[in-house]
Order: C-alpha cells, then structure tokens, then sequence
C-alpha cells in the first residue's frame, strides 16, 4: 500500500475495513488512491480473514468489530479528523462503528445489512447440522489478488455470526449522524438493494450522497469505477473536512 502522502495543516485519516471473508487487498486500489490524495489510510485484516477457511469458522462478530475500532483508535491518535470506509460488510462495520465513535465522515461500497438467500433466517440451527456451504457465485467479479481470501467454502458459524453483526448494525443506524456517502452497484449478486435502502432510510445523518454504480460487480473497489469510487471519496471526506473547519460553511 502507498504511504500516506504529508499534508500540510491538518491531518485526516481515513480508517477502511473490507468485507465477509476477504482481506485488505479487496479494498487497496480504494485506499491507495486516498493514500496518494494525502490522506492516512489503514485497512486491518480482520480476525479470521485472508487465512484459511477453519480460521473464520471460529471468528465471532465482536472480534471484527473491536479489531476494525482499535484501527480507528490508531488512526486517531495520529491525525486532526477521522473517516471510516467500509465495503460490503466492511460497509456494515464501518456504519456500526460510525454510531459509537465521533467521525467526520462515513464512506461505504455495497454495503450488507441483508441476504439474498432466505435459508440465512434459519441459520442458526442449520450450522449445527452442516458445516459449510459453497461461496457465492459472481462470474463478474474480478479475479483475487494476493492475501485477497476467496476460500474455497464459507463457514456456517461465521455466516451466523455475520448474521448478528448485520442486526446489531440495523439496531445502531438511527445512532450514525456523520455525513454519509453510498455507492451501490446496480447488479449485485451478493449483497441484496434491500440493504442500502434501508441503510439510507435509517441513519440519522443531515448529509447524505448516493452513487450509483453502472459498470460493478460487488468488489466494486477493484474493478472499472474504482477510480470513480476514489475521486468521489476524496471530494466527500474534503468537503467534509471542511465543514468541521467551518460549521457555517453548508449549514
């Protein structure tokens, strides 16, 4: 990853966290290009991610949590302003964190909230009974890269738990006032539209941007709008920035 680049004044860091069974590359073209724009990016790999398979299996959602909060703290002890990003349920955890940490900003990329498959309701009981399921299929996604993850199975235990991890967020959204940026691919096989609408209906943030992704699979942060995912973050977080500078400036 680029080191951050120094910028003169204040000091704006951007804590990003990256999705169910992936690992910091997912999102690194995301955070480079931040980087490269002067701000200091960190990406944890949460507990259990860019291993193996039994190593999720294991994980509970609070570890993914406190993992991606005690980045934040790091992040914070280094600069003026704190941003969160987050994709899919990076997204999730990112807006969770949001409801309990003062940000100046939140960016998320198809964030979850929801499943498509209507088996996960009862999935409680099924984990008991089998142990594995195969991951979803995306033919669109972009090949992974490095440390990226794509296990070969997906672990029940820890769809469970990503399970709790969504509700527990669906329970903090009316709590995220921070200004709110959106980006959603319109075709989406893993993350339903269900979730970003009621993402959008539930926050209590004043300051709210929703971008449409035309050309995107659900790792969007690695495929042909990235870079529109870069630019636009950077415009969002210093707008942002600014605002907290200035209070009255777009009050």
């Amino acid at each position: 990853m680029a080191a951050p680049i120094d910028r003169p004044g204040a000091r704006w860091g951007v804590a990003m966290c990256h999705g169910f069974s992936g690992s910091p590359s997912s999102v690194e073209p995301w955070a480079e290009g931040l980087a490269a724009r002067g701000f200091d990016v960190e990406v944890p790999r949460l507990p259990g991610h860019g291993t193996d398979w039994r190593d999720l299996e294991g994980r509970r959602w609070r570890e993914w949590t406190e993992s991606f909060e005690e980045a934040c703290a790091r992040v914070a002890a280094r600069n003026d302003l704190v941003f969160l990003a987050g994709l899919s349920m990076g997204g999730a955890i990112a807006l969770r964190t949001a409801s309990r940490l003062p940000v100046a900003g939140v960016a998320v990329v198809n964030p979850g909230l929801g499943f498509y498959d209507w088996r996960v309701r009862y999935i409680g009981a099924i984990r008991h009974f089998l142990r594995t399921t195969a991951p979803i299929d995306e033919p669109a996604a972009p090949e992974p890269v490095g440390d990226e993850g794509d296990y070969p199975v997906t672990p029940l235990a820890a769809v469970y738990e990503l399970r709790q991890l969504f509700r527990a967020t669906d329970r903090a959204l009316p709590k995220v006032t921070a200004p709110l940026l959106a980006f959603k691919s319109d075709a989406d096989p893993v993350v339903p539209p269900s979730s970003m609408a009621r993402i959008l209906r539930r926050v209590a943030s004043d300051d709210v941007e929703f971008v449409p992704l035309h050309e995107s699979p659900h790792v969007a942060t690695r495929d042909r709008e990235a870079l529109l995912i870069v630019a636009r973050t950077a415009e969002f977080f210093e707008r942002c920035a600014a605002k907290a500078a200035h209070p009255a400036v777009g009050a």
